[in-house]
């Protein structure tokens, strides 16, 4: 591997090696959202929300209107409050 390349191929590798503190939001939600939503990264859904904080302090039926979103991802970013 190529020094100048990323060591982790996904935040997945990341969390493993340096714990779930050495994460950005992105990355966090990327894990928990997997395989993601097709045409939304998780930047853009962080941002509508402030941050994984602010999306997880949210109602139920709020994170519900995230199209793509399904039921079980749902819970799981819930469940983080």
């Amino acid at each position: 591997m190529n020094s100048n390349s990323p060591k982790w191929q996904h935040p997945g590798g990341k969390l493993r090696e340096l714990g779930a503190e050495a994460l950005t939001d992105a990355e966090l939600l990327s894990i928990l959202i997997a395989p993601g939503i097709p045409g939304k990264p998780a930047e853009e859904i962080l941002q509508k929300f402030g941050g994984f904080k602010g999306m997880a302090n949210q109602s139920l039926e709020k994170l519900l209107d995230i199209k793509g979103m399904a039921d079980v991802k749902i819970i799981r970013i819930a469940a983080y409050r």
